[in-house]
């Protein structure tokens, strides 16, 4: 359960992050996917993350902390958005960079969730990026957002066929889940995972 979440720190490279021991769970998108809302979904405190209805808001690695000084305490990350077409190539390559670091140097990072818009079919940049993950051994889960924006037809036929492509490239599905910054939906589920892995680690 989150009881408390609270900003710890903003960096620009992996090796800035806050040195503790605590499980850490990241998640990352393509710009405008809905992440900062869902996390402040998630955490049940609307002003956490910083949203906008601007693409590319999130420039940096942003630190969290869940139920601070508590034994089941961890750590949230929101991470940039990435494949932000307004960018300049400059600071595309820089935020490549602060990611892909991110994703191989962090020996906290527990999962990394991988957000995709309900919406829409697969895009290749994010076939790409969870490929790369795939090939550096990243554990990562899908996250489908945004899914109170269809009916439960529609919505299930979008996550069959996302499902199909995937096997097209991977041998078994990533955990997967769908949900919605509006009213809640899969919150509870990823709250729970969250809380197996950490279970699984040892803690309390």
């Amino acid at each position: 359960m989150i009881r408390t979440a609270q900003f710890t720190i903003s960096s620009t490279d992996v090796l800035r992050s806050p040195q503790t021991t605590l499980p850490e769970y990241a998640f990352i998108g393509r710009s405008n996917v809905g992440k900062s809302s869902l996390i402040n979904k998630l955490t049940r405190q609307p002003k956490l993350a910083k949203t906008s209805q601007k693409p590319g808001k999130t420039l940096l690695i942003n630190h969290f902390t869940v139920n601070a000084g508590a034994s089941d305490a961890w750590a949230l990350v929101d991470l940039p958005g990435y494949g932000f077409a307004q960018a300049g190539k400059a600071q595309r390559e820089a935020l490549r960079k602060m990611i892909e670091r991110y994703c191989l140097l962090r020996e906290q990072l527990c999962s990394l969730f991988v957000l995709v818009d309900a919406r829409l079919p697969m895009q290749t940049i994010d076939r790409d990026f969870m490929n790369w993950l795939g090939e550096n051994n990243i554990p990562f889960a899908l996250v489908f957002t945004k899914a109170d924006k269809l009916g439960k037809e529609r919505l299930a036929a979008n996550i069959d066929a996302y499902k199909h492509q995937l096997l097209e490239f991977w041998e078994e599905l990533p955990p997967l889940f769908v949900t919605s910054a509006e009213n809640g939906l899969g919150c509870d589920e990823l709250t729970e995972y969250i809380e197996s892995i950490n279970h699984d680690l040892g803690q309390q």
